[in-house]
């Protein structure tokens, strides 16, 4: 997870647990581009997402949001099954001699890290950590069982909750002080292998920004600074949030080296009976792929959620008049759902008698399901349905024999007009800069800045001293993978040196 710089306005959603206020018209009372924060507090509780909870920076994920992790995780642990990688789970509870074993690691986490003191009213003897990461839980048993070149690779992942107790602005999905994720934790005889899994491991991740929750991102390596404590060297998928112009971490694949494999003494004896060191890996992704998704596609009348992620893909919604014939319709609608169903897409009918059809509209649109369906008495007689597209209100009638064919390609639709918007706003919002003048104007316009860098830690740190303000420092990305001509000659933008590479710079979360 990225640490980020939030906004001292409260921007970025807010520490204090919040009254949202109830508007009987189902209405936001904020606008996403005139005050983000606030909008974004309100549309993940009245779309049903979270409720904030009684502890600061704890919220509750109720079913709906739950539902989008369930699909993720439905094809990322089919993905990494193929990959004979096994789930397993270890204990949330870590030992301090353990935790403090790796010096960088456990300094890069050490003022999140939340500790049990007390057991009913007595001090405990130790104190015991709750893992922020499960690097040093699981370690010290890989030294275990990996003995020879047999016991390789070994390759764990495990679905659980970390905690890491933040205390700069909680914003639900992004920052928080509890968060469900997978953390992947494998060991190879070479380096090769390990490389080779950190980019096959990446690549999933972007297929679950780009394929599942319809947003571009960056594939790229994180700087020196910026990388995993006590790894070799940390890669990212970036996104971005055009309406706040700040950079998102998505998801990381590290390569943790032999760091690791040295402190806990992780070795095996090679086919030749040499003694050796395993190479490393982690990656992990969490519930802060929600909050993007929510952030990038949402609208002034609530989330807007891509098919391929939506529990409800199609809700089917009966407008009876008064001389209708009401049951016709209600079996119209029982009838729809059960074709759509029937066909793999998910659908539900809202036949609720105590809200009429308009505040079900905006019940729904609120919740952003992709496709709603009307059925009214001309739609009966005509023998049809009216489909209604919840990212552009486009309005179409289907006749009922071709319900499936063109629901299923409505839906397709869907999924790929967002990315294509996602990825048209975004694009818009990323400026290349030569010099530190046009960095810095670029800065002040809310970019996402390409530059050509000398790969300094030094010149970086003073990238972030200088740009530190309200708004939070800017500071590295990541440097792209498909990195444009560097042409010979070419400056640092921000120290004049030679530069070694193209990055992309940025304020974050």
């Amino acid at each position: 997870m990225a640490g980020g710089d939030a906004k001292k306005s409260n921007a970025s959603g807010g520490g204090k647990k919040k009254e949202v206020k109830k508007e009987t018209g189902l209405g936001l009372a904020n606008r996403k581009d005139e005050n983000f924060g606030e909008w974004y507090s309100e549309v993940v509780v009245n779309g049903e997402m979270i409720e904030y909870y009684d502890i600061s920076g704890c919220y509750i994920l109720r079913p709906w949001a739950m539902a989008i992790w369930e699909i993720m995780q439905k094809f990322f642990d089919a993905e990494i099954k193929k990959m004979d990688i096994q789930n397993c789970y270890f204990p949330l509870f870590v030992s301090p001699g353990v935790l403090q074993k790796e010096k960088d690691h456990v300094e890069g986490f050490a003022p999140e890290v939340a500790w049990v003191t007390k057991s009913g009213e007595s001090e405990l003897e130790v104190p015991i950590a709750i893992r922020p990461t499960s690097e040093t839980v699981m370690y010290p048993y890989y030294s275990k069982w990996i003995r020879g070149h047999r016991d390789l690779p070994l390759k764990l992942n495990q679905w659980c909750n970390v905690v890491r107790w933040e205390f700069s602005h909680p914003t639900p999905f992004i920052r928080s002080r509890e968060f469900l994720w997978q953390e992947g934790h494998t060991a190879f005889a070479t380096k090769a292998e390990a490389d080779a899994e950190v980019l096959d491991i990446l690549e999933l991740y972007r297929r679950i920004y780009e394929e599942y929750l319809a947003i571009p991102v960056v594939k790229g390596k994180k700087s020196e600074m910026e990388k995993f404590a006590g790894g070799l060297y940390t890669t990212s998928v970036e996104a971005f949030v055009p309406n706040t112009g700040r950079g998102i971490q998505g998801a990381t694949s590290h390569c943790l080296g032999q760091n690791f494999a040295k402190m806990f003494e992780i070795n095996f004896e090679n086919e030749k009976g040499e003694k050796g060191m395993v190479w490393q890996n982690s990656w992990a992704y969490s519930t802060r792929t929600i909050g993007v998704m929510v952030m990038v596609h949402g609208d002034n009348r609530g989330l807007v959620l891509p098919p391929k992620v939506a529990s409800v893909q199609v809700i089917v919604i009966p407008v009876p008049y008064k001389d209708a014939d009401t049951q016709a319709i209600f079996d119209a609608c029982s009838a729809t759902v059960a074709s759509l169903s029937e066909a793999g897409i998910r659908a539900k009918a809202d036949s609720r008698d105590n809200y009429s059809p308009g505040w079900k509209y905006s019940h729904w649109e609120m919740k952003g399901v992709p496709l709603r369906i009307e059925i009214g008495p001309k739609d009966l007689a005509n023998s049809q349905v009216r489909a209604v597209r919840r990212d552009n209100s486009a309005k179409t009638d289907i006749p009922r024999g071709k319900l499936v064919e063109q629901v299923k390609e409505m839906l397709d639709n869907i999924q790929q007009s967002l990315f294509d918007a996602a990825k048209q706003k975004r694009d818009a919002c990323i400026q290349t800069v030569k010099t530190w003048d046009e960095f810095v104007e670029a800065l002040g316009q809310r970019k996402m800045i390409l530059a050509p860098w000398c790969d300094e830690e030094e010149v970086e740190m003073e990238v972030k001293a200088r740009t530190k303000g309200e708004m939070g420092a800017c500071k590295s990305l990541c440097s792209p993978f498909d990195q444009p001509e560097l042409l010979e000659g070419t400056k640092c933008f921000a120290s004049g040196k030679p530069a070694k590479k193209w990055t992309y710079w940025g304020r974050s979360y």
